[in-house]
């Protein structure tokens, strides 16, 4: 079973850094199980498609996004849940190939736009910010909390080769995403 689940892993591996470099659209089953050294035939054996594969990284990520948002539900509402949060947000985008698979679905929005999986990720994203904010909060005050999320998905893009390590880049991005999420100082 290790084995089944070792090979299933490479396989979305493979394709995820496929079709980001070279497009999902543009990628074939056959490229992936050329890259990977197996036959068509063992590579159907765990996806038949390449949308099996967009749905077998989907699911992934859909599962942790889901739990982070029930553990927010599930506490008050406080400016402490909301820091928690995006620690706990950012402690799962920064592991495994989350980002990864953020940077797929970015580079790849045309092609992926009416997929099932996609289209879930979205509906998510909007759970996750409205985890920040309320609906009678200011808009400014809304797209800060938004400005917050995407300061933690943006790092990747925008510090790129800094020179930065992954956790220095994440640790930028908490930093940014908390002062961010701190309330607004009332005029006087």
């Amino acid at each position: 079973m290790r084995e089944h689940t070792d090979t299933r892993a490479r396989i979305q591996e493979i394709a995820l850094k496929l079709f980001t470099e070279q497009g999902y659209e543009a990628t074939s089953l056959r490229q992936i199980a050329e890259e990977l050294g197996v036959t068509k035939a063992a590579l159907y054996y765990h996806f038949k498609t390449k949308d099996d594969i967009v749905a077998s990284l989907g699911k992934d990520r859909q599962a942790e996004m889901e739990r982070l948002i029930k553990w927010a539900q599930d506490q008050p509402r406080t400016l402490e849940t909301r820091r928690e949060f995006v620690q706990r947000y950012a402690e799962s985008l920064y592991s495994g190939n989350h980002h990864a698979f953020m940077r797929f679905m970015e580079r790849n929005q045309t092609a992926l736009r009416d997929h099932p999986k996609v289209g879930r990720m979205r509906d998510l994203m909007k759970n996750v910010h409205g985890i920040l904010c309320e609906e009678h909060d200011s808009a400014a005050l809304r797209l800060r909390s938004s400005m917050a999320i995407l300061t933690l998905h943006a790092a990747w893009f925008v510090l790129p080769d800094e020179g930065l390590s992954d956790e220095d880049r994440k640790k930028a991005a908490i930093e940014v995403a908390l002062e961010l999420i701190e309330p607004l100082p009332r005029a006087a």
